[in-house]
């Protein structure tokens, strides 16, 4: 119908008319249409029993799930959580849940249940992306699998950068099968060296009938680290710029960490140990001689 307002003088109307190789072109068209068509159909009948997305959450019915829909519903709701991990272009986005590892593609969901699949490295390759950057990006391939038959496996790939981040949201083993090396970032050696540092301060007693509360930054461990002036006393410098923090345990040790390294100079990384930054919550002063772990 298109190609008769096209080109009217195809004269594409009078089907009689027309060559061999147009009717062929109808007769293809038609064919498509009615295709799609029984498709969606056959997708649609038993409220789209037979979708292949439907299917795929077939294979996860379980008593507390007794049908697709519900488990539908379940992987929702941890979805909207704002604590999933979650990277990837549009076309292959990867989520990991509290109990889901999910790839979403154009015209796919893939999905394994974290209690039943088993997840190992399989490739890494390098990219130079450009000439500024320090080191080449490490494209990391997982292939996850899973003990139960009717679900199959598939690849998820993201930067090595990111996989400190899925391997603490996994609740399974990561294992490398094929011996590969994955290389550390700056931040994560940096965050390396401030826990061994911290460990060698003096501890924090923590006043009897004060409890721990959750750290404010993740708010998923305690809060295992006060800021108590040190520096005065463990070099002589009396002229030190540090300054008293009065505030309560707040932060875990790995957050402190993390805010320690995004305040400082990204270009000169062996500066970051001897820097000072400011309280997270009141602001003071303090470097990493500062740093008490709470006991």
């Amino acid at each position: 119908m298109g190609m008769c307002i096209a080109a009217p003088e195809k004269k594409l109307g009078y089907i009689h008319q027309v060559s061999d190789s147009w009717r062929a072109f109808l007769l293809l068209s038609l064919c498509l249409q009615l295709a799609s068509w029984t498709l969606v159909i056959y997708w649609s009948r038993s409220h789209w029993n037979n979708h292949p997305i439907s299917q795929a959450l077939q294979a996860h019915i379980q008593p507390s799930h007794p049908s697709w829909g519900s488990v539908a519903a379940n992987m929702n709701t941890e979805f909207r959580r704002i604590d999933k991990f979650a990277t990837g272009v549009p076309g292959a986005r990867v989520i990991v849940t509290d109990n889901w590892v999910l790839k979403v593609t154009t015209y796919h969901v893939y999905m394994a249940l974290q209690s039943e699949c088993h997840v190992t490295v399989t490739e890494s390759q390098q990219h130079q992306l450009s000439p500024d950057l320090a080191s080449p990006a490490q494209i990391l391939t997982f292939r996850v699998g899973s003990i139960n038959p009717a679900v199959k496996p598939f690849d998820i790939r993201l930067n090595s950068t990111e996989y400190p981040e899925l391997r603490e949201k996994l609740h399974v083993p990561i294992r490398n099968s094929a011996n590969v090396v994955i290389g550390h970032t700056i931040s994560e050696l940096f965050l390396e060296t401030f826990r061994a540092q911290v460990d060698l301060n003096q501890p924090y007693i923590l006043p009897s009938g004060q409890e721990i509360e959750p750290c404010i930054g993740c708010m998923q461990v305690p809060a295992n680290t006060k800021l108590v002036r040190l520096c005065h006393i463990e070099g002589s410098d009396d002229d030190s710029e540090c300054q008293q923090c009065f505030c309560r345990p707040m932060w875990c040790l790995s957050c402190l960490g993390r805010w320690f390294a995004s305040r400082q100079d990204q270009q000169r990384p062996e500066t970051w140990l001897s820097s000072r930054v400011p309280c997270p919550t009141c602001r003071a002063k303090f470097c990493i001689l500062d740093i008490c772990i709470v006991r």
